[in-house]
């Protein structure tokens, strides 16, 4: 185990005493409320990250309530002392990451070093999976799949999420601009498809560049972009982040745009918050900093224009919020002006909404138990205001409340759309 000295630096021990541990972040926290234990709150973890630097409980004590914090940040809006629990819950999972390598076997190193160096950070990668996903479903080798139980031998979290993988297209998207046709200019606007994202919903990546050009936005894409990070920084892959914001922020600053404008909730908070990831002072600090400024939930921007809606016919709608974007980039109000303003459609407030929906990046397939405990209080609250839509802001979350309509028995009654296709739907884009 490191020395105190080491880990008062490697945790961010000066920033847990701002924490009075008073409990307002606890009706806010989804594990709190799920699995009933102090430890297993924001402030009780605050309290055990403390520890942990002070040399009274080891890093193994610290791992396992850190690693089930789902990072949703809830407990961010509701601490009245502005507690900084996002940077230390980052602190602690990379010292937690750094601990463990020692003792990780070649297959654990293997696999992480795919996923996060030749995976995600890959467009090509991505784009040959994406094509063999695409084939897979368009010869309906996934019904034969499910006819002869072949994913029988996968876990249930990786069963559950192929019985409800989204349409995926293929296809290379052209790099260049996508211009206004007729009137004035709105904004330039650069867009970040992100590296799942573009994968398994390119269509509302598509239907949202295209959205943009109709409000009056001149959209450039650039294909130099890579994977924004989040994955890797909410694994303690605080390196291999660190090289892709650097990345992401040398490519869009060759754009002369006003904004760069991103359809995922996680991507967009891990990129407004770019500049935590260097040291104050650092060159690097600064450009992350003014990329931040720039980086825009499609929402954002969408609010400030006209969209060419359409007559449509009524539709009850509810909300799952993105925890990154509502508690991260504070984007709340604007998908809700947004769906008020579509017409016919009603709008279906719910108990808890702003609560977690226990997607999480990867964290319904690394703790699916844990997880499914939140989707299920989740599913219940919506279900009580009984909706024709569920709209979503972030691929996780709209994977996970597929999952949700399909462990309520609810597919074919409830629909679940990214607030992009709804929008879309509703000016008749396609």
């Amino acid at each position: 185990m490191s020395s105190t000295t080491d880990l008062k630096s490697s945790l961010a021990y000066d920033e847990t005493f701002d924490c009075v541990q008073c409990g307002y972040c606890l009706p806010s926290c989804p594990t709190y409320i799920t699995m009933k234990k102090e430890t297993h709150s924001p402030r009780g973890r605050i309290n055990l990250v403390k520890m942990a630097a002070e040399g009274r409980i080891s890093i193994d004590d610290l791992a396992g309530p850190m690693e089930l914090c789902l990072g949703c940040r809830a407990c961010e809006p509701a601490c009245p002392t502005n507690v900084q629990y996002g940077k230390i819950l980052e602190s602690a999972l990379s010292t937690v990451s750094a601990y463990r390598k020692e003792y990780e076997t070649v297959k654990e190193k293997t696999i992480k070093k795919v996923l996060f160096h030749h995976v995600f950070p890959k467009r090509n990668v991505l784009g040959f999976i994406g094509s063999g996903l695409h084939w897979y479903q368009t010869w309906h080798l996934d019904d034969l799949v499910k006819k002869l139980n072949l994913t029988g031998f996968l876990p249930d979290s990786m069963r559950e999420m192929e019985a409800i993988m989204p349409e995926v297209l293929s296809g290379k998207r052209k790099e260049g601009t996508m211009a206004v046709k007729e009137g004035e200019t709105r904004f330039k606007v650069a867009f970040f498809t992100g590296c799942v994202m573009d994968t398994f919903f390119r269509k509302v990546n598509d239907l949202s560049m295209k959205l943009l050009t109709a409000s009056g936005c001149e959209v450039h894409f650039i294909e130099e972009q890579t994977c924004c990070g989040a994955l890797h920084q909410h694994s303690g892959e605080r390196d291999k982040a660190k090289e892709l914001a650097k990345a992401n922020i040398e490519v869009f600053e060759k754009l002369d745009v006003d904004f760069v404008v991103n359809s995922i909730g996680g991507c967009g908070a891990a990129m407004v918050e770019y500049h935590h990831l260097f040291e104050l002072g650092d060159a690097w600090y600064d450009r992350a900093k003014q990329f931040a400024s720039k980086s825009k939930d499609i929402s954002a921007i969408l609010r400030k224009v006209d969209l060419p809606f359409k007559e449509r016919s009524p539709l009850n709608v509810a909300y799952q919020p993105s925890c990154h974007l509502t508690n991260v980039q504070r984007v709340a109000d604007e998908p809700l002006e947004l769906i008020s303003r579509i017409p016919g459609v009603k709008f279906l407030p719910y108990p808890d909404m702003k609560m977690c929906c226990g997607s999480a990046g990867i964290y319904n397939l690394v703790h699916y138990e844990e997880s499914m405990d939140i989707l299920d209080m989740k599913m219940k609250n919506i279900r009580s205001v009984r909706p024709d839509v569920i709209l979503t802001s972030n691929p996780g979350c709209h994977l996970q409340m597929l999952l949700g309509v399909k462990r309520e028995g609810l597919e074919g009654k409830i629909r679940v759309m990214h607030l992009v296709e709804l929008l879309a739907e509703s000016c008749n884009i396609h």
